[in-house]
């Protein structure tokens, strides 16, 4: 999809499922910031121009599948997948890097992105703040985005397995947010083509 297509979807799947106050200004936030040109990583899944908000979209669709008759809230679970990964917004820097060509064997000029983080909060929590400055979120919301990285939390030691253990027992939202997250990076996207959008 290119940046409109990814806008207008991800437009639809927020106005369409979260009717919280707060929802259109987060909307004005996304369409202001990176969040449709940015990558999802330096080098892993979706690396590449809109890839965020493709990876978003991803997660979403994988954690509706994976929910029949949960009894989790539609709305909460739009929330969490949509708002994951909104850490990301202003976190890549374009830029490049010599890669050799495998072809020739010379090393040629590559598009690549640095990261530049401006605001080192933790990944989970920093999506909770941000989205916190538009809508108030539940605490499945909070704990669910969170840990939706689960065992890839950075500085995951024996003290945050527990707290990840007892957020996935409070909270069903958890550990489904962490499957469709790996779903989507590890299955999804695997298939797709990661070339720029234009």
């Amino acid at each position: 999809m290119n940046r409109d297509e990814l806008r207008q979807a991800t437009e639809a799947i927020w106005r369409g499922n979260v009717h919280r106050q707060g929802v259109d200004n987060l909307l004005d936030r996304l369409k202001g910031s990176d969040y449709y040109m940015a990558p999802c990583s330096t080098q892993h899944h979706l690396s590449c121009e809109g890839g965020l908000a493709t990876h978003t979209i991803n997660v979403y669709e994988e954690l509706v599948s994976l929910l029949p008759d949960t009894g989790i809230p539609e709305e909460s679970i739009t929330i969490a997948a949509m708002g994951h990964d909104l850490c990301k917004i202003g976190f890549y820097k374009p830029s490049f890097r010599n890669k050799k060509n495998e072809r020739t064997g010379a090393w040629e000029k590559a598009p690549w992105y640095d990261i530049e983080d401006q605001l080192p909060l933790g990944h989970g929590e920093k999506s909770v703040i941000f989205l916190q400055q538009y809508m108030t979120l539940t605490f499945e919301e909070m704990m669910a985005i969170r840990w939706h990285m689960g065992g890839f939390t950075p500085g995951m030691d024996y003290t945050l397995q527990q707290a990840w253990s007892k957020a996935a027992q409070l909270c069903p939202l958890v550990p489904l947010l962490h499957a469709a997250d790996l779903l989507a990076t590890h299955i999804t996207e695997a298939e797709e083509v990661t070339e720029r959008v234009e």
